[in-house]
């Protein structure tokens, strides 16, 4: 009994030292969550606003600060907020998907609370239940370096959000309505920038002055092409990774992705397009904003600069962008000094895409499995021992022969601390774009045809940027890999949103047989509870604190 109580002393005595200790900085968000009338393309439309916004406000955060963000849900059905890139270290709780976290029931509200653990870098955040995304309520997510740590370049005079991405003018609750009915979608209608349409917003910069642009396709389906005309711009940072400073005059940014770039006003003073238009569609759609210097002479005029066509140019783009090695991340330490390359990969798995019907209605599905949500989100049931809501292993490492497909809770099991390699395989004729939720993996390989283990060949183990969303070609393979440093139940999804809702993600678990949080933060004391966990009492993290080891 003794020993008992001295353990749990101690156990008190270290979760106090870990919370109290060198506490980070705080800042606080209070958002209402409502329905408004937008307008983006021209006609009135029922649209998710944040605080009266379309979009959503930016958030501001350093590296490592503490962010809270209580959220009013005041439309008449539950919502959800997740965050894109965003890692969420240690606390899949927090994620904002339906397998990790119960939704915000209407007219109740819900306090997100994250670190930005050694982070840094452009993300977005977005609604992820239902077909919300089609609606709004996205925004952008920029986490600076912490003073003292240097950027491998300027200050520059401005730091400017820049959201892109497809949009319909149908009610997002028809699209859904659609979906459920097993048909597909039509093509978007349009392309907005920043919540407008064309040359609907505008961009002001001082002659001579340098600007960082963190762009984000926050879109439901289609590959967007940004570029400026007059203009070059630097490339300097993926998705929390500095780049080489490559000079371009366009960027494909796939759906889902984010970048920055830097942009210097040293044209003759006038206005220039801003231009934004769809990759690989059947439909080219185009829209611009407008770069408008301070002393403009001269407003827009003519056709906006045109696009590339080919599918080579955005390839070898992709293969281009490498880490800069001699720049810091998060940390004071150069953040090319992980020799990823040089560590033995414990497991390969191959992801391919297939499209089929179910049951009379359309589906898409990983490995052959089209993902159904359970009544319970998944990390829950695991945390409480709630038998019958998900099967680990109930979705394979490898395609299945034939196209076949299966309805069903895949979740696929994985070791703590494994370092794995991801193969995404896309055998259609459309661009795929897939993202991990709770990592950033290294993209070590990209190449048309069918992955080999003779493809590793190929493979860049030196200096292979770090993000988590990447595009897979069409007929094409992208390999990625990923140290599994991170516990939790995290979501491997496609970003063409359609393809999601019906069935194309599953749930990676991270598991370790240890309870310590070193590995893993207890569950929230303000969680919310659904389904079968509804109703449990939940225990207050420092009283579990004797079944967790230091």
């Amino acid at each position: 009994m003794k020993g008992i109580m001295w353990h749990l002393v101690v156990s008190i005595i270290c979760v106090v030292a870990i919370v109290g200790s060198a506490e980070d900085p705080y800042r606080f968000f209070t958002w209402n969550i409502t329905y408004g009338d937008i307008s983006p393309l021209g006609v009135p439309q029922q649209g998710i606003l944040i605080n009266g916004q379309f979009p959503g406000p930016d958030i501001y955060s350093v590296t490592n600060d503490n962010i809270i963000i209580n959220v009013f849900n005041n439309l008449p059905e539950p919502f959800l907020l997740s965050w894109n890139g965003i890692q969420q270290r240690k606390n899949s709780f927090e994620d904002g998907v339906f397998g990790t976290t119960c939704p915000i029931p209407p007219g109740k509200n819900f306090t997100y609370k994250m670190q930005m653990k050694d982070q840094i870098g452009s993300f977005y955040y977005f609604p992820s239940l239902a077909f919300h995304k089609a609606a709004g309520g996205f925004g952008g997510f920029r986490i600076l370096s912490r003073p003292g740590i240097p950027v491998p370049f300027p200050e520059p005079a401005g730091d400017i959000t820049v959201l892109i991405g497809d949009w319909y003018k149908t009610n997002h609750k028809v699209l859904q309505s659609i979906l459920d009915k097993g048909k597909m979608l039509m093509s978007p209608d349009g392309i907005l920038i920043n919540g407008r349409g064309s040359n609907d917003s505008r961009f002001t910069v001082e002659p001579g002055k340098t600007y960082r642009l963190r762009i984000s396709n926050v879109g439901i389906r289609d590959s967007l092409n940004f570029r400026i005309e007059g203009h070059s711009m630097k490339l300097v940072e993926v998705e929390g990774t500095h780049t080489m400073q490559t000079t371009i005059t366009s960027l494909d940014v796939h759906v889902g992705q984010s970048y920055s770039v830097l942009v210097t006003a040293d044209q003759p003073p006038q206005d220039y397009y801003i231009a934004v238009s769809t990759r690989f569609s059947t439909k080219l759609l185009t829209t611009t904003a407008v770069l408008h210097y301070t002393n403009s002479a001269k407003p827009v005029s003519g056709p906006p600069p045109p696009g590339p066509t080919d599918l080579p140019f955005s390839l070898n783009q992709a293969r281009s962008i490498r880490t800069n090695l001699t720049a810091s991340g998060p940390r004071p330490n150069p953040q090319g000094s992980y020799h990823y390359g040089k560590i033995n990969v414990t497991r390969t798995i191959i992801l391919a895409s297939t499209a089929g019907i179910v049951n009379g209605k359309q589906r898409y599905a990983v490995n052959g499995i089209s993902f159904i949500p359970p009544d319970t989100p998944m990390k829950l049931a695991d945390y409480f021992n709630i038998s019958g809501v998900f099967r680990v292993g109930s979705i394979s490492d490898n395609p299945p022969l034939g196209n076949g497909i299966n309805l069903d809770t895949s979740v696929m099991g994985a070791d703590y601390r494994a370092f794995v390699e991801i193969v995404f395989e896309n055998r259609e004729n459309i661009v795929q774009s897939w993202h991990l939720d709770g990592y950033a993996f290294f993209l070590v390989g990209m190449d048309g045809g069918t992955w080999t283990s003779d493809s590793r060949k190929q493979y860049n183990l030196v200096d292979a940027v770090s993000r988590s969303t990447t595009q897979v070609y069409p007929n094409s393979w992208t390999a990625v890999y990923v140290a599994l440093d991170n516990v939790g139940m995290w979501n491997i999804r496609s970003e063409y949103w359609a393809r999601q809702y019906l069935g194309q993600q599953y749930y990676l678990r991270v598991y370790t047989p240890v309870k310590s949080v070193r590995d893993e933060y207890p569950i929230p004391s303000n969680a919310l509870l659904c389904g079968r966990a509804q109703g449990i009492k939940k225990k207050h993290p420092l009283l579990i604190t004797n079944t967790l080891t230091f």
